[in-house]
């Protein structure tokens, strides 16, 4: 079995897979604990109900009212089930949790919750998480590949069976041949100019099965979180919210409660972020953003619960968190769309899984709550790996992939030869611009339109006149990039049409021209399908899974 990414769904999906017996590698662009995974701050949630009553059934009702009900009810269920029990597993395996005064692991309140349920250490909770599946890592002896950058799926006969990846430190494409192939790459948020996701957040193994043939569903769900600096659009925390930070305007004023009169700042993300931006554009904001006050916290508990985001927001604005409001604003977050699978992280090719940002099991649909990231990412790890490790008991050996690894050397090839044209930032940035100025938080028909054209304009200028000034063979991050830049230009085609086909209003996807959900029409996923040329062939054959909550007016 190979695992594609390091961070907490691919590291949770090789232990889960070590544990079963399987022989299972890790191919990564970067060292494991390195990955984005460890930016994660506020926390990961599961109904343990150890600040007040508490039910999986409630954590399911939540994540569904959240998800503006486009969640599949059954792969949602699944992941609130599962929630207390993995919760319980990281911490028998040394996770940190902080704790309440009576020794049980502390739970704060986080957006579009009913009740206090997401578990934390301190701010950096994503980080305890990653270093704790890193020590199982080394406790099975999982062999990881790092510096290895996955190009292409290998699919042979309609199976998966195994990758072809390039190997940075001496610029070989390598074929890896496997039984089972899990993705596990993070979102896509460098579709936009600014964003909390790291560098390394490129779409990629949404770009590898896309290539394949596996669609993508419901890409026109980008999350933009309230609070990202101002700055650099480094993530603030919800967590501070969840602790008690206001959001106030110009005026100084807490004008949440204008917008969710019962929840005020603990409001859903795509509420809070709307909110915001109107604000904003009404001209209440203070130089283009707003304002995150935490000084009635305290010193003490800012250090003891917040330190990490009075740190950058310190760093990177002069302002300290303790004294003073920090300047936010909504920035792209999370990817809620991704590599369609089921709740078991299986995609349409057989051997061939998804886990984490870069999957859509649904249990997101059109808005993600907060501290649902981090538990998807151990859920889903663990679930497709027991799948995969039923799955690989079941079948033969699988064939070398000769031909995909010929195609990709031909591929990368005759990137490497074109001595001229358009160099990957360039159209990166082009990319970024339109995404940015038309496929924010609010759209319409005219934006959306202009960012389906120019994104395709730049897919065929990539195809077409795309060169790699670096020629060589060690470490080449000219051609790493350009290779980015490609599945960063499918997602982004993919996310603008699909928004542009679907007219209404649901969760983050906020059309002023179709300002009302439509549920007639369109309580169905969107099934992005890769073209040869320009946007992808869209489909909804794929309807919602009701099972237990009918679609209510979703009010905070």
């Amino acid at each position: 079995m190979v695992v594609i990414g390091g961070g907490l769904a691919g590291m949770r999906a090789a232990v889960e897979a070590a544990e079963g017996g399987a022989d299972v590698a890790i191919i990564s662009k970067m060292h494991p604990v390195r990955s984005h995974s460890g930016a994660a701050q506020g926390g990961i949630n599961a109904a343990l109900g150890n600040r007040e009553e508490d039910s999986t059934t409630a954590h399911t009702f939540d994540t569904v009212k959240g998800s503006d009900y486009l969640a599949d009810q059954d792969a949602a269920a699944a992941m609130c089930d599962d929630a207390p029990k993995q919760i319980i597993w990281l911490e028998h395996r040394g996770c940190i949790f902080s704790r309440l005064p009576d020794g049980r692991i502390a739970q704060r309140p986080f957006g579009g919750a009913g009740t206090p349920r997401t578990c934390y250490s301190a701010d950096v909770t994503g980080l305890v998480i990653l270093h704790t599946l890193w020590e199982q890592l080394e406790r099975f002896g999982v062999k990881v590949y790092e510096e290895y950058f996955c190009t292409a799926l290998a699919v042979d006969d309609g199976v998966g069976s195994g990758v072809v990846a390039y190997n940075m430190r001496n610029g070989d494409l390598e074929l890896v041949t496997a039984k089972a192939t899990i993705f596990a790459t993070g979102g896509a948020g460098r579709m936009y100019l600014k964003t909390t996701n790291g560098y390394a957040s490129t779409a990629d193994g949404m770009g590898i099965a896309y290539k394949a043939g596996i669609p993508l569903m419901d890409m026109e769900f980008m999350q933009f979180h309230p609070t990202t600096l101002k700055e650099n659009g480094v993530l603030m925390t919800e967590g501070a919210r969840g602790e008690g930070a206001h959001l106030l305007n110009a005026l100084g004023e807490r004008f949440m409660f204008n917008y969710a009169p019962n929840k005020g700042e603990l409001a859903s993300r795509d509420v809070v972020s709307r909110a915001e931006w109107t604000e904003i554009l009404a001209g209440r904001g203070i130089d283009g953003c707003v304002l995150l006050d935490m000084r009635h916290l305290g010193r003490e508990k800012i250090l003891e619960r917040l330190p990490q985001i009075r740190e950058l927001a310190l760093d990177a604005t002069g302002k300290d968190a303790i004294e003073e409001p920090i300047p936010i604003l909504p920035g792209a977050h999370y990817t809620m769309g991704g590599i369609e699978t089921d709740k078991w992280g299986a995609t349409r090719v057989p051997g061939v899984y998804a886990a984490g940002e870069c999957a859509n099991v649904s249990v997101h649909g059109a808005n993600r709550l907060g501290g649902n990231s981090l538990l998807e990412t151990i859920v889903f790890g663990a679930r497709s790996a027991t799948h995969a490790l039923d799955y690989i008991k079941k079948i033969g050996d699988v064939k070398p992939s000769e031909k995909t690894l010929a195609n990709e050397r031909d591929r990368v090839g005759a990137l490497l030869a074109r001595t001229g044209g358009t160099r990957a930032p360039a159209l990166r940035r082009a990319m970024n611009e339109t995404m940015s100025a038309n496929t924010f938080i609010f759209r319409d028909d005219a934006g959306l339109a202009k960012a389906v054209d120019d994104v395709t304009l730049v897919r065929k200028q990539f195809d077409e006149d795309a060169y790699v000034m670096d020629k060589s063979k060690t470490f080449n991050t000219d051609l790493v990039g350009a290779m980015e830049t490609d599945f960063l230009i499918d997602a982004s085609l993919a996310l603008a049409a699909g928004a542009r086909a679907r007219t209404e209003s649901r969760g983050a996807q906020a059309r002023t021209d179709y300002p009302e959900r439509d549920d007639a029409n369109w309580l169905k996923h969107t099934l992005a399908w890769r073209q040869p040329a320009g946007p992808p062939r869209l489909d909804y054959s794929r309807a919602v899974t009701i099972t237990e909550f009918d679609p209510q007016v979703r009010t905070y």
